[in-house]
């Protein structure tokens, strides 16, 4: 069984026992592809090294399949870890770094051979095989030190941001590789980055951390449509979620409205019964929109007659089939939409802005958390 378990995982640093990770809690099921993403030090490769063997556990369990693992050597633990800097032999070929692992283990020869030549082909490398590291590309080397941790044939595959190394377009052919690599052999496989890209685009769930501390744990379109708090919504998305301040207002037709400076945006009927049962109404909330729900085409913008708001561009950036527009809404309220990169605006270009308001967000202002979740 590969599955992992942490419960109430601690871990304390320094003479003052400062905690770095925090109540961690966590079921990895048996060939579950988790992804751990947050910006540096927010204690993900710490947590990666813990299971790993290669930091002790201030406190908490941690399960490997059936077993309980906190005081065994990583030797012990059967998993496999790739590192960002490969880790390879630069005196040994390629064959030598996969098979090594095998001779330690004293496997027979032609076992050892046959893991390799398997490896290899799997991931395309079985033309490097005399080659030393010094002569290939990253991802070659990338490919070999994935090759050395799959002839193991471990219950668990542990990556600490093994792409980071990498150039762009790289990056994204590995972040295929890899994908493809783990529905091919299903083995459990826990991945740290602090690439929100790469979190999205490859993990069956993600886990957000900042400051030690889980924030949200789900599948990702779960946690891109529906964050749990503010830190969770900026972190995840390109570019990040717009977040305005407003009021909540009752209007005389006995529905809610969000004033936004001079601008009074229409809340829809399901988001407006939670706002009223999270006493709102009269309050200062946040407003979190995503830029494809940020409308500035005159087309599109006729639909949305009830929540539209007016500012001025200030920068554009093309990217490609999509331009990103960022505007000032006043007082220091930036706003980011997205149109074709047909479209035609020019900077300090007075502009409509239509929000679609049945995909907005409410956050309290004070306490950071999504007024809808689980509402």
């Amino acid at each position: 069984m590969g599955s992992v378990v942490l419960k109430n995982i601690e871990k304390r640093y320094g003479k003052d026992k400062e905690l770095a990770v925090k109540d961690f809690n966590l079921e990895i099921e048996d060939g579950e592809f988790v992804v751990m993403v947050g910006p540096s030090g927010c204690g993900k490769s710490t947590t990666l090294r813990m299971i790993a063997g290669l930091e002790d556990i201030s406190g908490g369990e941690l399960f490997i399949g059936d077993r309980l693992v906190n005081h065994l050597p990583p030797k012990d633990r059967d998993i496999a870890m790739v590192f960002q800097n490969y880790a390879l032999y630069p005196n040994m070929n390629v064959y030598e770094n996969i098979a090594f692992g095998l001779r330690l283990r004293k496997q027979p020869k032609h076992e050892i051979d046959l893991a390799v030549k398997s490896a290899s082909r799997v991931l395309e490398i079985e033309q490097f095989l005399d080659r030393k590291p010094r002569a290939m590309s990253g991802g070659q080397r990338q490919r070999v030190a994935l090759g050395r941790a799959i002839v193991r044939e471990p219950s668990v595959f542990l990556m600490d941001e093994p792409l980071s190394n990498l150039d762009a377009k790289l990056r994204v052919q590995m972040r295929t590789e890899i994908v493809r690599l783990h529905k091919q052999l299903g083995v459990t496989t826990v991945y740290v980055t602090h690439d929100q890209v790469e979190a999205m685009t490859m993990g069956n769930r993600i886990v957000i951390m900042k400051d030690g501390i889980i924030q949200q744990v789900d599948n990702p379109r779960v946690v891109y449509n529906n964050p749990v708090n503010m830190f969770v919504a900026s972190f995840i998305g390109t570019p990040p979620i717009n977040f305005i301040e407003g009021t909540v207002l009752e209007t005389g037709e006995g529905k809610l409205s969000l004033r936004i400076q001079r601008s009074y945006l229409t809340i829809p009927e399901e988001h407006a019964v939670v706002l009223r049962k999270r006493n709102k109404i009269n309050r200062r909330v946040t407003l979190g929109i995503r830029c494809e729900h940020v409308h500035v085409d005159p087309e599109i913008i006729s639909k949305y007659p009830k929540s539209q708001v007016t500012g001025t561009l200030k920068v554009s950036e093309l990217m490609g089939a999509d331009i990103y527009l960022y505007t000032d809404i006043g007082e220091e309220s930036p706003v980011v939409g997205r149109t074709l990169s047909l479209a035609d605006f020019k900077e300090e270009d007075k502009m409509t802005l239509a929000l679609d308001m049945s995909k907005a967000l409410y956050f309290d202002t004070d306490t950071t958390e999504n007024l809808l979740y689980n509402s």
